[in-house]
């Protein structure tokens, strides 16, 4: 288990804290995060419940030993594998692979590819893309009027592939082999959904889309729902494993960003160049300062700041070289009321947190600006 306080000390990801809303593989998305530096919040967004006792599974079992199929669609590896142990463990095993072994047999992706096969099995046809969509536009060119397909669910119901299907003259029987259902603790999604409105996260990682609808949900019985909105519109970055995941979030009028290989890899490797992407970079007081979300780095090194300092240096730098005045750097503070002295405070920890005080200079009487070098002034007057 991965310790969500455990940081290297540097990396393209330190400074910035992500959420990951995974059940399964977790562990590994969250151990992959934190080598590259990054704070990792996790908060599963929904929870596996198998159904190896369940009687959906087990009828659809039977009735596709009863009636060989035409065609097989084998959607997850974990799917797939849960099926051929359930039906182990009712003593129908080797019934199903024998029906299995007569049907057109398609696999959607590698690692299903690898379950079919470990099953002693051998698929007919894989898509390049791992896509349902590249799969149902096969079944359609093929034709499939008149013929049975066995549809091996994955967590959720796909009502557009199979109406697709069924709108073309097909038999389809769902196969549900596991269903997502919402965490037991919801706590961890609260906390997650509120550090995202208050932008305490700088990103969002999804890997499946029952996840993304949960979260969605969540906030909706919330009534964060508008918020959570806008962050991801703004300043949280939602970064999905692969266009299926993406889709509840796409149906908000969410952008997401995806890796072009929909493995949990390639998403942590885009989010290495992603988040140090969208940090603020600027040349002041003769030193390089990027400031990212819960840190700061001072010519290349790592300077964590409270997130009051982190409030008062993102108003800063949004006018870089200007004045701000300390009555807008107030409202800039979450919950500090209306004593301006706790802007003293807070600005006295920011500087000590930067270890460089002379980055940010007190004008008397005004406020404080950033000491920007007198090269980019220009640049940045009016940023």
């Amino acid at each position: 288990m991965y310790d969500e306080q455990q940081q290297p000390e540097h990396g393209p990801l330190a400074g910035f804290t992500v959420g990951v809303t995974a059940a399964r593989r977790a562990d590994e998305l969250g151990a992959l995060l934190q080598r590259r530096g990054a704070a990792v919040v996790h908060a599963p967004a929904l929870r596996i419940v198998q159904l190896a006792d369940d009687s959906e599974l087990l009828a659809a079992t039977k009735e596709i030993i009863q009636r060989t199929p035409d065609i097989v669609v084998a959607t997850t590896a974990i799917g797939f594998r849960g099926w051929i142990e359930a039906a182990d463990g009712w003593g129908l095993g080797e019934d199903l692979l024998a029906r299995l072994h007569k049907a057109e047999l398609l696999a959607r992706g590698p690692k299903v590819k690898g379950a079919v096969r470990a099953a002693g099995l051998t698929e007919d046809w894989s898509p390049s893309s791992e896509s349902m969509a590249e799969v149902l536009d096969r079944l359609l060119e093929e034709g499939v009027d008149g013929r049975r397909i066995a549809l091996q669910l994955h967590g959720e119901p796909l009502p557009g592939f199979v109406e697709s299907l069924r709108a073309a003259g097909a038999e389809v029987l769902g196969v549900p082999v596991y269903r997502w259902l919402p965490p037991e603790d919801v706590g961890p999604v609260d906390r997650l959904l509120d550090a995202a409105v208050s932008r305490g996260v700088d990103a969002v990682t999804f890997t499946s889309a029952p996840a993304a609808a949960s979260l969605l949900s969540r906030a909706e019985e919330r009534g964060l729902l508008p918020e959570l909105l806008a962050a991801f519109a703004h300043d949280v970055l939602p970064a999905c494993v692969g266009p299926v995941t993406a889709l509840p979030l796409q149906a908000r009028g969410v952008d997401t960003v995806q890796p072009e290989r929909f493995r949990l890899g390639p998403l942590v490797q885009l989010l290495c160049q992603e988040l140090p992407g969208r940090a603020r970079s600027l040349p002041i007081a003769g030193h390089r300062v990027e400031i990212r979300g819960h840190a700061v780095l001072v010519d290349g090194a790592l300077r964590p700041v409270p997130p009051a300092g982190m409030s008062l240096l993102r108003a800063l730098s949004r006018r870089p070289g200007w004045v701000v005045p300390r009555a807008d750097l107030l409202r800039a503070l979450p919950g500090a009321g209306r004593d301006e002295h706790a802007v003293e405070t807070a600005m006295a920890r920011l500087r000590t947190a930067l270890g460089t005080p002379k980055l940010i200079q007190t004008v008397v009487k005004r406020g404080y600006r950033l000491a920007l070098d007198p090269a980019a002034d220009t640049k940045y007057a009016d940023a």
